[in-house]
């Protein structure tokens, strides 16, 4: 068990399974097809990203580095929350990105569902955390992988 400290943009608690990227996370490719189907489990579409792509998302720690692609990611991450698809948390090993920002606080203001958002878990976090340990989240930004 190790135990991170980062940033919470946006503050909560959540204790989830880790699903983990090594590389840019492009919330378009990756909620698209789940978003537009209305698969509950919001299935990773994005074929670039071959360590989570046919996974399900929802419910998920997911640990990334960072997002990448189109402008509409903010907007998508919303959407996904709005409609029960969102992740349990979004945990990022460094800074997070300003369209990934304002999904995250968008979807905290505007539903009821809650998806804390850590960043600045830095380089180390990514280095440990194995996708299927267990995550817990606490409101302060602390990260402990088990």
């Amino acid at each position: 068990m190790k135990t991170f400290k980062g940033r919470a943009v946006v503050p909560g608690t959540a204790k989830a399974e880790a699903l983990v990227s090594h590389s840019g996370f492009n919330t378009l490719a990756s909620f698209q097809k789940s978003l537009m189907s209305g698969d509950k489990e919001a299935t990773c579409s994005d074929q670039n990203n071959s360590e989570i792509f046919g996974k399900p998302m929802y419910g998920k720690a997911l640990c990334l580095p960072q997002t990448i692609g189109s402008t509409t990611g903010g907007m998508v991450l919303y959407c996904a929350s709005a409609l029960g698809q969102q992740p349990a948390c979004l945990l990022f090993s460094g800074p997070i990105d300003s369209l990934a920002a304002a999904g995250a606080i968008l979807s905290d203001v505007w539903t009821d569902v809650s998806m804390p958002t850590v960043d600045n878990l830095g380089t180390e976090f990514l280095e440990y955390v194995q996708t299927g340990k267990t995550i817990t989240v606490e409101a302060d930004g602390t990260v402990t992988v088990e």
